[in-house]
């Protein structure tokens, strides 16, 4: 049977365990299996176990797919993990973990913890002080900032007290995003405040000095972005568009971003956010255009391919482990 192309090809290749071990071998180790904890090539099938002998000398020899993956440790089989990973980087708008749970027969605990660790894996941030900056000569990058949280009317009375005393949109979460329109790449982080040294420092760490920036008419854009970049801002109370100057690009991805986190996903802890919004981003990188007619079988193809070296446990992902620190 061939690669699957849609999600019911996807659910019929997987459910045989040979095609999952066959399609993540091919993308792990394109040039043959290798040991994760030595790194050497001289390894054993064990076909009665499903999983390979290292020859070398070490402590644990024996390793499986999962092993130094975001899987390890799972006891959820990889024709469930795949198939959750199939519909989270196709769904335009995301998928909740009461779908997953229905869709692979998993409680929805563990379906919301399987979506957090395929949001870890969809994670393309480069390690600090190696990062490819984006723009350059002749490229255009736009710069926005959204507020993410509750909308003031939803919420109780209590809630509206602690919400307007912190200030109210400065109450929520402040998400800034920075868009390349010639490579139409889009990279968002949330930030701890909208002061003009917190935005601007994600620039200067992002942007290659030289390329034009395109802000709105916040004030921490007036002042500083001129010595480094080709800077011209839009006032949104007059215009939206004014020639090229304008960001409207980083507007569709919020409404992208907000559809997702408000129709689907409803409620997200700001302690969990920046996974929700890797989740989108890669979806807004690898969508189809014109220039790269991606499929549903190529994003899930990027997908797999970032599952190695990422890992998140339970205690992790609900802070407890942060708390046994202390």
């Amino acid at each position: 049977m061939s690669e699957p192309k849609s999600l019911q090809e996807a659910v019929l290749y997987f459910a045989n365990p040979v095609n999952c071990r066959e399609y993540l071998v091919a993308r792990r180790w394109p040039d043959g299996v290798i040991c994760p904890r030595c790194g050497k090539s001289n390894v054993l099938f064990l076909e009665k176990y499903n999983r390979w002998h290292c020859r070398e000398k070490h402590d644990a020899p024996q390793f499986t797919l999962k092993t130094g993956t975001i899987f390890e440790e799972s006891p959820i089989s990889l024709d469930k993990w795949l198939l959750a990973m199939w519909q989270i980087v196709n769904c335009k708008n995301g998928i909740s973990s009461y779908e997953i749970a229905k869709a692979v027969k998993v409680t929805q605990k563990s379906a919301w913890f399987m979506l957090q660790r395929l949001r870890l894996a969809l994670q393309n941030k480069p390690s600090f002080g190696k990062m490819t900056k984006l723009g350059g000569k002749d490229s255009e990058v736009e710069v926005d900032e959204t507020f993410v949280g509750g909308q003031k009317k939803n919420m109780h009375a209590d809630k509206k007290v602690r919400y307007e005393a912190k200030g109210g949109a400065s109450g929520k979460t402040v998400v800034q995003g920075i868009l390349d329109r010639t490579a139409r790449q889009v990279r968002a982080t949330v930030v701890p405040d909208v002061k003009r040294e917190t935005l601007q420092n994600e620039i200067l760490k992002q942007v290659k000095y030289g390329t034009k920036v395109y802000t709105d008419d916040a004030v921490a854009y007036e002042q500083g972005l001129q010595r480094r970049f080709i800077h011209d801002f839009v006032n949104k109370t007059e215009s939206y568009v004014n020639g090229r100057v304008h960001v409207n690009g980083m507007e569709n991805f919020w409404s992208l971003l907000k559809r997702g986190l408000k129709g689907t996903y409803v409620a997200v802890e700001p302690f969990h956010l920046d996974r929700y919004i890797d989740e989108q981003v890669f979806r807004y990188n690898n969508r189809a255009t014109k220039d790269n007619p991606l499929n549903d079988s190529d994003r899930f193809d990027l997908a797999v391919r970032q599952i190695v070296g990422k890992r998140l446990t339970y205690a992790e992902l609900t802070g407890k482990l942060h708390e046994e620190a202390f």
